[in-house]
């Protein structure tokens, strides 16, 4: 299986890490987290698989995550619920994402991605 980068291209830090990719010579495929939305399948594989706590997720910085008022509004929702909301709109969730074989990698630290060398 190939890698999946999910990215939005314009911003930096999905640009950061795909320049890391490709001068590692990490092989990948690019996904447009917005034009292409995570489904709820993919997320709740995704969020298996990372080992995170699910708000990890979520874009808290965006402007959508503000507007929506989600910072408030987590803590009362389900897992299941969180999930389907996030799959609503790609601007809600973080990025970039890696997912590899054995692990998904969200946001870029490129110390945790050292590991994929």
């Amino acid at each position: 299986m190939r890698n999946l980068f999910v990215c939005y291209p314009k911003c930096t830090t999905c640009q950061k890490a795909k320049k890391w990719l490709d001068d590692n010579g990490i092989v990948y495929d690019q996904r447009h987290i917005k034009e292409q939305n995570p489904t709820v399948t993919e997320l709740e594989q995704w969020h298996a698989k990372s080992g995170l706590p699910l708000k990890k997720f979520f874009n808290t910085s965006g402007l959508l995550y503000k507007s929506l008022e989600l910072k408030d509004k987590l803590s009362t929702m389900s897992d299941e619920e969180q999930i389907a909301l996030l799959a609503t709109d790609g601007m809600l969730v973080k990025r970039p994402i890696l997912i590899a074989d054995n692990r998904v990698l969200v946001g870029f630290r490129e110390a945790d991605w050292e590991m994929l060398k």
